[in-house]
């Protein structure tokens, strides 16, 4: 099942019975009319919407999706995640009910078409709803039964769907399997982790819900309270914690597959650890998958998943003995990038038991003297670690941490740190980390963020794993206290040579921090102790890789600008005669990795003016990505020069803040409205809003009203759009855009091709990469032929195609194979490709149409007609020589 929750999309999007059996029983009948469709796809799948009444006056907008045929199926009760509704989990339901499930999917109360106040996951509500569903799925013909009334159902979600899955079995003890994602054990922990408040996450949550009426008076006084004060209170975790899993622990006792995120600053993995001891103190059969992506972005290794949780329900529902559900402990780990298309290697590490996360400790000694640092007034400026809601289905900062990019941002006199010496070996931390250290403080509280570097010889900035702190309030802190400090749990590899840094901070820009100015002293007083995990142990080949962008690259630029203090020295000046030059490259060059002798991209030059719109094309492997990313400053060439309005291009290069790019698709908050995205997009920059010119960019992008309407709502080329909006945010001189119409439709490539046209007669400079030939011929003013890393043609599109020394034969009859072989070997032909009406051939240089067509009267090709083509792709094939 599709997984992908970019950003928010998992939590905003993405028993036994409560009432005794004399309650007054829930009408279901009567409350709204079926309907029924057939899918394309076979086999065929039917689906039917109903509005179910749970009491109260409470209604569910509900969708039951059931297999072809006849006959009874397990059942699998699929929820959405918070934000969102049953129409974001649609395609899991049908890919369940091909794999032979009967499917009930709902929106949840208070979002979608169903009415009710939002309870998160209120016992008495939401939870006691889900009880009521299973009622229903017990009277229906399509479903297996273990006996009257209890049906053979399994359970699964992703976020505030994840949670409900764990309160179902809680409440429900004819819940069968679960199969939660990326979700909270104890939502008071997450939200408040160590008596710190969550800020900025906690606010996302209560605005992507509609905003404070929207949920029970009881959680909107206890949201505003805790806002306005800046701390938790005993009444707000005791409120939390009657909604969390964590409240009926001992009652989960069925077969569970947790699927925690990597990337997650939201749901940490330490949640999921809490609730894989508790469920298997219980006895229950338990899988923990760690995955790539989170709630911070990344990647939901969606297709993996899906077989997983289908075999998962396959063995525990369907009661299939030979289904593999794989390893009781699984880790996604990422070994490095592909420099020739920027995909990350991903590898799946595995353990047969689940090793908790303080298994294998290995003491590292720290050395630091007592230090005072300062708790600004008003807890400003923050510290930076990750950013909610920037993550997407393309990317996140912590996977740029992964790939060894550092993001972090600590401010000078508001920090503490200790260091270890270099490592000499290499060190995977698998768990959480821990230290002691003596806090004091001129306030009676202290509120500390810990955090766990990787700082490589040299390197201009460390990297923060995962972009997870760990908040801790110390109380009495006046009189000098010992804390323990848990830090967040990684799965990180330390490379020899480099160093762990412990950092103590006083701020952070995701939490609370006290108002009123204070100073803390710290010191150390133990030894790190970091987790290694010895049983778990990597697969000797690697998974299948997908690309790991940021929402769109622009966002990696401008954070590098604000957290690059200085320029790199060493950066060759400016070249005065280039400052009106959006591109120039001389002689660019990238090897493959660990190689001598192989290239990515070979001593390639080319120039692109203003004004035009530069089609970048070649085959699979031509070098157009690696090519890309240099100019984008996403890694270094091994040779030649990128100049951009003059400027040599490098990693935070200042002249950078005048490019935009889209590459790979943008992840945005699907409850927010178009606009709204790009203002919080832009405000994550740094950047002045003034500088944005978001209108002007949304009037090229030419969304019209759609802007206004939350982002789930809009069509794939709509989203694309607003992503070429996204890119060009700040009017940047050089727009470079990605397979910007991947996965649209004729009509919305026509719109595309518009916006790239609209924004370039502005006097900009647009790059685009594309495989969509026709599209690139009538969009584009210049082009760029590459195969093989080299480059092939450059040169404006009408020369391109119609270019002399390309000629279209046309011939009476089809040429055959051997005198087409005969014409290729000719020595005036570089090279000829056999078409529908005959041969493209293009000529050596010094060579002319006259000499071409003695020769082939000469190999007896039967020629009707001889002229320049006039195809792009009929030229494209010909300059590459047919290798596509």
């Amino acid at each position: 099942m599709d997984l992908r929750l970019p950003g928010l999309r998992g939590l905003l999007r993405g028993p036994r019975r409560l009432l005794a059996a004399g309650a007054a029983a829930v009408v279901l009948a009567g409350a709204g009319t079926w309907t029924a469709t057939a899918l394309d796809d076979p086999p065929t799948v039917h689906r039917a919407d109903r509005m179910l009444s749970t009491g109260g006056g409470v209604r569910l907008d509900t969708s039951y999706f059931t297999p072809a045929g006849s006959g009874r199926h397990p059942a699998v009760l699929l929820a959405h995640g918070f934000g969102g509704s049953k129409d974001d989990v649609r395609r899991q339901a049908e890919d369940l009910a091909r794999d032979g499930y009967a499917v009930l999917t709902w929106s949840a109360r208070g979002f979608g078409r169903s009415t009710g106040r939002i309870g998160l996951n209120d016992p008495q509500g939401e939870v006691a709803d889900v009880s009521r569903l299973i009622d229903w799925l017990a009277r229906q013909p399509q479903v297996r039964l273990d006996r009257p009334g209890d049906p053979r159902v399994g359970v699964a979600g992703a976020s505030y769907g994840g949670a409900i899955a764990l309160l179902a079995a809680g409440h429900d003890r004819r819940v069968d399997a679960l199969a939660p994602q990326i979700t909270y054990w104890n939502l008071a922990d997450a939200l408040f982790p160590n008596g710190v408040f969550k800020k900025l996450w906690t606010s996302v949550f209560v605005n992507s819900g509609g905003g404070c009426a929207r949920f029970e008076p009881a959680l909107c006084r206890m949201y505003q309270r805790v806002a306005e004060s800046g701390r938790p209170d005993a009444e707000a975790r005791r409120l939390l914690q009657q909604r969390s899993p964590s409240a009926v622990a001992d009652r989960i006792r069925v077969p569970t597959l947790l699927v925690q995120g990597q990337s997650d600053s939201l749901f940490p993995l330490g949640q999921a650890d809490a609730a894989a001891r508790a469920i298997k103190a219980g006895g229950a059969p338990l899988a923990v998958d760690w995955i790539a992506g989170g709630h911070d972005g990344g990647d939901p290794e969606s297709d993996r998943i899906q077989t997983r949780v289908t075999t998962w329900f396959d063995r525990y529902l369907k009661g299939d003995t030979g289904a593999d559900t794989g390893p009781a402990f699984r880790v996604t780990r990422t070994s490095g990038v592909d420099s020739t298309d920027g995909a990350a290697v991903l590898r799946g590490a595995s353990a047969r038991t689940y090793p908790g996360l303080a298994a294998g400790p290995r003491p590292i000694a720290l050395s630091g003297p007592t230090q005072r640092f300062e708790n600004p007034a008003g807890g400003d400026p923050p510290a930076v670690s990750a950013l909610p809601g920037l993550g997407g289905s393309g990317g996140s900062l912590a996977q740029l941490s992964a790939l060894g990019v550092g993001t972090a941002l600590d401010f000078p006199g508001q920090y503490g740190r200790f260091d270890s010496a270099p490592l000499g070996s290499d060190l995977r931390i698998t768990g959480s980390p821990t230290v002691t250290v003596h806090v004091r403080s001129t306030a009676d509280d202290a509120v500390l963020f810990a955090k766990l570097y990787d700082v490589a010889p040299g390197a201009a900035r460390p990297v923060l794993p995962a972009q997870l702190v760990t908040p801790v309030r110390v109380t009495g802190a006046k009189a000098g206290k010992d804390v323990t400090l848990t830090l967040p749990a990684i799965d990180h590899e330390v490379q020899k040579g480099h160093r762990l840094r412990l950092v103590l901070a006083s701020t952070d820009l995701g939490y609370a921090s006290p108002a009123a100015p204070a100073t803390y002293t710290v010191t150390l007083t133990s030894r790190l102790t970091v987790p290694t995990a010895p049983s778990v142990t990597t697969a000797p080949a690697p998974l299948p890789a997908w690309v790991w962008w940021l929402p769109a690259a622009g966002a990696v630029l401008a954070l590098a600008l604000v957290l690059t203090a200085r320029r790199r020295t060493g950066t060759p000046a400016p070249d005065p005669a280039l400052a009106d030059v959006p591109l120039q490259i001389t002689g660019l060059t990238k090897r493959y990795a660990r190689s001598a002798d192989r290239y990515a991209v070979r001593d390639v030059s080319f120039r692109v003016e203003q004004g035009q719109v530069l089609g970048l094309l070649g085959p699979n492997g031509a070098g157009k990505t690696t090519t890309l990313r240099m100019l984008m400053g996403l890694i270094r060439p091994d040779g030649g020069e990128i100049r951009v309005f003059g400027h040599a291009i490098r990693p935070g290069a200042p002249v950078l803040s005048r490019v935009g790019a889209f590459v790979e698709g943008a992840g945005f908050l699907p409850h927010l409205s178009g606009r709204d995205n790009l203002r919080l997009y832009w405000r994550a920059t740094g950047r002045p809003a003034e500088d944005a010119h978001l209108e002007e960019a949304l009037r090229i992008a030419g969304l019209g009203e759609a802007l206004g309407r939350p982002v789930r709502t809009y069509s794939q080329g709509m989203r694309q759009r607003l992503a070429i909006a996204q890119a060009m945010l700040g009017l940047p001189d050089l727009l470079i855009l990605d397979e910007p119409t991947n996965g649209l439709d004729p009509p919305q490539i026509r719109e595309m091709r518009e916006v790239m046209i609209r924004y370039a007669a502005g006097g900009r400079t647009v790059i685009v990469s594309s495989h969509l030939l026709a599209e690139v011929e009538q969009t584009c003013t210049h082009l760029v032929v590459m195969d093989r890393g080299r480059l092939v043609q450059a040169g404006p599109v009408g020369e391109i195609v119609g270019s002399g020394d390309t000629l279209l034969v046309g011939t009476a009859a089809p040429v055959e194979q051997p005198v087409l072989e005969k014409v290729a070997a000719l020595p005036q032909v570089a090279s000829a490709v056999r078409t529908e009406d005959g041969l493209l051939v293009r000529l050596e240089p010094g060579h002319t149409a006259d000499g071409l067509v003695v020769e082939l009267v000469r190999l007896d090709v039967p020629v009707a007609s001889l002229g320049p083509h006039r195809r792009l792709e009929d030229a494209f094939l010909t300059l590459i020589g047919g290798s596509a």
